[in-house]
This record gives structure tokens, C-alpha cells and sequence, in this order.
């Protein structure tokens, strides 16, 4: 049985997205106060393996930083309407990039979405 994982090229997929997707906040003006590092190769990195198990890659996620728990590790940040909103621009602009079928696309932007709404935080 082919996983999401594999029939959208795997982790260099992913890596793809990622990337896409952190050169863009490196810019942001909303979004990138959140990142307290330098430099977010970092949350880079936690992002793209977070992606890769979700979807049914290897598990490095877990192995490295336990259960994912995104609520609890995203607490300390202010998390309202308009990061959530700045991040999914974002994020939707790295799938643009990526060209997915249709029903990728579709799934993928509909997880994404869904995760980014439960992670908010802080009122308007």
C-alpha cells in the first residue's frame, strides 16, 4: 500500500514545501516574531519532519522530540486571527509551488488548514 508520503514524492516533497514556505515567513512581518531563533532552519526542520510522519514517512519526529503535541508547544506563542492567516498565505503559496494532483492538494490544504485553526490562541 502506497502512503500520502510516497505518492506525493516523499521527503524531498516535503523538504520543497518547507523551504517554500520558511523563505516566505523570513519576511513576514506578523509571522516571524514568533520564530525567537536567528535562524529558522530550526522550525524548519520540526516542521518538515512533523509533515513527513503525519503523512506516513519515518517516524524521526517522535524518535527525536517525542509526541507531537502542537497546542502544548505552540502555547507560549500569541496565536491569533492574523497569524493564522499569514500562515496559511504562506503555506498556500508553497503548495502552489508544489503542483500536486488535485486530491493531494485538496488534502493536504485541508489538514493544514484544520491545524492552523486549532492552534489558535489570543483573541482578535
Amino acid at each position: 500500500m502506497t502512503t500520502f508520503f510516497d505518492a506525493v514524492g516523499g521527503e524531498e516533497t516535503f523538504r520543497r514545501l518547507v523551504a517554500d514556505f520558511y523563505a516566505r515567513v523570513e519576511t513576514d512581518p506578523v509571522l516571524r516574531p514568533l520564530y525567537p531563533e536567528p535562524d529558522l532552519s530550526g522550525a524548519a526542520d520540526r516542521l518538515r519532519m512533523f509533515l513527513v510522519q503525519y503523512w506516513g514517512g519515518p517516524i524521526t519526529y517522535s524518535n527525536l522530540r517525542g509526541h507531537p503535541r502542537l497546542r502544548m508547544r505552540h502555547a507560549p506563542f500569541a496565536i491569533g486571527p492574523a497569524q493564522r492567516d499569514a500562515w496559511l498565505k504562506h503555506m498556500s503559496a508553497a503548495l502552489d509551488g508544489l503542483a500536486l494532483p488535485a486530491e493531494q492538494d485538496v488534502a493536504l490544504r485541508d489538514y493544514l488548514s484544520r491545524a492552523a485553526a486549532s492552534l489558535l490562541n489570543r483573541p482578535e
